[in-house]
């Protein structure tokens, strides 16, 4: 009988979730030029926390090499692609220290704002996240200034905690108020 501490570890396969319109898949190494073209927009960058301005295709490259290193079992980036239109953002989940659930995190480029691509992403990832991963709480967060970002994390069902903290923006590299928001499964 194999003892279950010694017990090999399983492998974690990769995410790929399909809506009417978008797949939710693992960025790979031919996404760094999309992904470059669609989160160089100092309006997408600007009401995210940790991308930086200018953002470079450096930064795409090295963004999509790090996804291979993370730990599956904590962070789990998306490339959300458009099934016409290609890969037009990104969504996804990662461990903040000293938190206990997970963040969801997500962006969507300039030109498809508007049409519920980002709304779509998160509710799916959100489903996933509970039926696939086993999560049974998600955090999220977005810039007081910024209550699009709010609108499309309530419809998907997260709700105000209430707190307000202070988050760092790269991009404009200063400190804004964030209202919290969480999803209970």
């Amino acid at each position: 009988m194999l003892n279950p501490r010694h017990a090999p570890p399983v492998p974690i396969e990769p995410v790929r979730i399909e809506t009417d319109r978008l797949i939710l898949r693992p960025p790979g190494p031919g996404d760094a030029d999309a992904i470059y073209r669609g989160i160089n927009h100092f309006d997408v960058v600007r009401m995210l926390s940790r991308a930086p301005w200018p953002y470079r295709r450096e930064d795409a490259e090295a963004f999509v090499a790090g996804v291979a290193h993370r730990d599956p079992a904590t962070d789990r980036p998306m490339a959300i692609v458009h099934r016409e239109h290609g890969l037009i953002g990104g969504c996804g989940f990662h461990a903040d220290a000293g938190k206990p659930f997970p963040e969801l995190g997500y962006w969507v480029a300039r030109d498809h704002w508007g049409r519920g691509y980002a709304s779509e992403a998160v509710a799916a990832a959100l489903i996933w996240a509970r039926d696939g991963w086993g999560k049974r709480a998600v955090r999220a967060s977005h810039f007081v200034e910024n209550p699009a970002s709010g609108r499309v994390l309530i419809k998907a069902g997260m709700l105000y905690t209430g707190v307000v903290e202070a988050l760092h923006c790269a991009a404009r590299d200063e400190t804004l108020p964030a209202r919290g928001l969480i999803w209970l499964a």
